[in-house]
């Protein structure tokens, strides 16, 4: 099910995958196909992948590899990438994906390997779960944002639904999400992307109307306003959005995670380089919190 050395050295350059990490990859491939266990493992991991090409379902653990901590198992949710390639390459091209669009698609497996390394120090793949949207034909990268084919939450509809715009719990929504190692969050590079989105869904999924786009993200926390200026990229996109709702429980780490790369580290260590930085150091140490907001636009 995997390639040979040869092809999965340049299937894994396609899906960016950091140089440093490709000889070991490559290298531990023969034990995952000489091991009658783990190839075991690798088939049913991707049996679960592939099952219901197109479906919107969301996310899917992957199977969790019974084998020691270490390079192998941090690295093995990338070979089960790897075997089920054929699947969303032909599930794109039966759909008419273009090539340009499914490969920066994918190549999200080499940024999610890249912030494992900036996160721990070492290769392996971060969040896999999250990886099995881009290999079931549900999230697409369009521009500088990504795209999730879904349906809209309870009560974000409820207030898309009273705001009349056609929608309600349950129906069709983009889930729009926001990648990092991408270059600055401007309104030009957003409206580009909405762009981009719109002529894709109705092109490439003409049999599903999308009529609004939600996001939710502690980027959308009203909280950061104290500190931005009406000028910044992070308020101009606050600026798109009506928020739906906020999350009730308090999510500091997940700001720190994306600004710094890390949640391991105490606030008095940390960089306070740029006006972000210190907005998010400054407000948890004032004592403060950071929120994920829901909103939502129409499309």
């Amino acid at each position: 099910m995997l390639p040979d050395a040869d092809e999965l050295a340049e299937v894994l350059v396609d899906l960016a995958v950091p140089h440093e990490d490709i000889n070991d990859v490559i290298r531990m491939s023969r034990r995952v196909t000489d091991d009658p266990e783990l190839l075991h493992a690798l088939k049913q991991a991707v049996g679960e992948l592939v099952g219901d090409m197109g479906e919107i379902r969301g996310t899917v653990d992957l199977p969790d590899l019974d084998w020691p901590s270490g390079p192998l198992q941090r690295f093995f949710p990338l070979y089960v990438l790897v075997a089920a390639l054929p699947d969303v390459r032909a599930y794109h091209k039966e759909r008419g994906v273009p090539a340009e669009v499914a490969r920066r698609t994918l190549a999200d497996v080499g940024r999610n390997i890249a912030a494992h390394r900036r996160t721990y120090g070492m290769g392996g793949v971060l969040v896999p779960r999250w990886l099995t949207l881009h290999f079931h034909g549900e999230l697409y990268q369009l521009g500088r944002l990504q795209f999730q084919r879904d349906r809209v939450g309870r009560r974000a509809g409820a207030a898309i639904e009273a705001a009349g715009f056609g929608s309600g719990p349950g129906d069709l929504g983009l889930g729009m999400h926001i990648p990092d190692f991408l270059g600055p969050l401007t309104r030009e590079a957003c409206d580009r992307s909405l762009a981009l989105a719109r002529e894709f869904f109705a092109r490439h999924y003409p049999e599903e109307p999308y009529r609004a786009v939600t996001c939710a993200s502690w980027l959308l926390d009203p909280q950061l306003r104290q500190y931005l200026p009406e000028d910044s990229n992070i308020v101009r996109f606050q600026e798109r959005f009506r928020v739906s709702h906020m999350a009730t429980e308090a999510e500091d780490d997940t700001p720190i995670r994306f600004v710094f790369g890390t949640d391991d580290v105490p606030l008095d260590r940390l960089p306070r380089r740029t006006v972000l930085q210190r907005a998010i150091v400054d407000h948890l140490r004032a004592g403060g919190h950071w929120y994920v907001g829901h909103g939502w636009f129409p499309l």
